[in-house]
């Protein structure tokens, strides 16, 4: 355990401040997220397609009177059949995790749909009663443990408060009330999500205490279930309405972490937790500076979507790279995220995005896994552009673009990209430099452990390394 001696939680902030980001978090670095429900069925647009196709006017509105028929005929609820996962294989799965070097695994246990993946006693409305009739999280969770991996698990129920609201505004099955304990309870809310007031903390009408109890005996059913090592919320638990639910929920998740030896985090985002009592989340975006505890960076290997969809724009595999090693330089962790197709298999193109970055991990993971923040995080002509949903505004990093991550007395430096001219030039490393006065007794290219030659003068560290990598990765030793 992270704690010498067993702390009882409270539900106040002030003894929520006890909270220590566990060790294996801190040396993971890299996990993977997985977005796979009924929105994966009709594979349109995005995860939000349950909400949207309720929107009048809007693509998935359009697409599903189009594709399925009227929305009072064939509703959300009729994808719950067509989600079979007939070939999911919880074992290929983490086989597949497990190469791409990921360290933990995170599923979306329920997403603003409110469909869950694991078995319930709460609501009929999951993955074991009806649909595939399996505990995806639950044969999920042993598989990836048998890998060595920790696991985790990520609930948006508080968002589905509102998200099911536009089946209020014309003839749908949201009115249905033989479907109410599904859709419900779709009070008012934005349209879209960039309508005035969306981040509101002060949403009106506030989420009612039926709701919150729900909502807290369902994060508490999915501790109790899984003992999950991470509990990941989306942004909406910032209501401030949440506070105390939020407060009663980290006071019994981290209690049971410790009757149960396992050290465990929440993360969230927007603050909605204060600092200090959990693991702070970036969306879609990163920090331009090293931040003295841990934070995560939660993204997509697609740039439009979170799930399966038909028209993916996948990033490629050296941009992931690079915003990975950004991001543990500046002492973060990357939770990346893949969307399986309905029946359980994970698309080509993402599994090859997963196969390119546990090979460079394999070859220079000694960079990277365990590693902390040096004393500057690095140097380069890219600006990093900070903030959520800030990464489609960054610009690609070049091999001029450097960053340092550390093990004890030992030092690394990664070049963001290769270029035609082999030699590289290390300016933070120059002679009399103020970051680093010691001696080098060698430099080693990691991936070929070849000692490299290299030379110092007052502009900056010169050596030559000839490689084809998406990175370039060379360890820096002291005398």
């Amino acid at each position: 355990m992270a704690y010498k001696e067993k702390k009882t939680f409270e539900p106040t902030w002030e003894s929520l401040q006890q909270f220590q980001i566990p060790e294996w978090y801190k040396n993971a670095k890299f996990g993977i997220f997985i977005h796979w429900g009924l929105y994966s069925v009709p594979a349109f647009d995005n995860e939000w397609y349950s909400r949207n196709m309720y929107l009048e006017g809007d693509a998935a509105y359009e697409y599903h009177r189009k594709t399925f028929g009227d929305q009072s005929n064939f509703g959300y609820k009729d994808f719950i059949p067509m989600f079979t996962a007939e070939q999911f294989d919880p074992h290929e799965w983490a086989k597949t995790f497990e190469l791409a070097g990921a360290k933990y695994v995170v599923p979306v246990a329920e997403h603003h749909d409110g469909f869950m993946l694991y078995k319930s006693n709460i609501s009929r409305w999951n993955a074991m009663n009806m649909g595939p009739k399996r505990d995806i999280v639950g044969e999920l969770s042993q598989a990836v443990r048998e890998k060595g991996m920790q696991f985790g698990v990520s609930s948006h129920r508080a968002e589905h408060w509102w998200f099911m609201n536009g089946g209020m505004e014309f003839d749908s099955d949201v009115q249905d009330a033989a479907y109410a304990d599904f859709y419900g309870p779709a009070k008012p809310g934005p349209r879209k999500w960039y309508s005035d007031g969306w981040n509101s903390r002060d949403w009106q009408p506030r989420p009612d205490k039926a709701f919150l109890d729900n909502w807290f005996a369902r994060c508490c059913e999915l501790v109790d279930s899984y003992r999950p090592s991470i509990v990941y919320f989306d942004w909406w638990i910032r209501q401030q309405v949440f506070e105390s639910y939020l407060q009663r929920f980290a006071a019994y998740y981290y209690n049971r972490g410790q009757e149960w030896g396992i050290d465990v985090a929440i993360n969230c985002k927007n603050e909605a937790y204060p600092e200090g009592t959990v693991v702070f989340d970036v969306e879609r975006g990163r920090l331009n500076a090293i931040r003295p505890s841990l934070w995560q960076t939660d993204t997509s290997v697609s740039n439009n979507s979170w799930c399966y969809i038909q028209n993916h724009e996948y990033k490629e595999s050296s941009e992931i790279l690079h915003t990975l090693i950004d991001i543990v330089s500046k002492n973060g962790t990357l939770l990346l995220n893949i969307g399986p197709k309905p029946d359980g298999t994970i698309p080509e193109p993402e599994k090859a995005i997963l196969s390119d970055i546990g090979q460079w991990l394999s070859a220079n993971g000694e960079a990277i896994y365990g590693s902390r923040p040096w004393t500057i995080y690095g140097e380069g002509p890219t600006e990093t552009i900070e903030g959520e949903f800030a990464e489609n505004k960054q610009e690609r990093y070049t091999s001029e673009d450097i960053r340092f991550t550390t093990q004890g007395d030992t030092l690394y430096a990664i070049a963001l990209g290769h270029s035609d001219n082999s030699k590289l030039t290390i300016k933070a490393l120059a002679e009399n430099s103020e970051y680093f006065p010691q001696q080098i007794a060698r430099i080693t290219h990691l991936s070929s452990q070849q000692n490299l030659e290299w030379t110092r003068d007052e502009i900056g560290l010169h050596c030559e390394v000839h490689s084809d990598e998406f990175a370039i990765a060379l360890k820096i030793e002291t005398t």
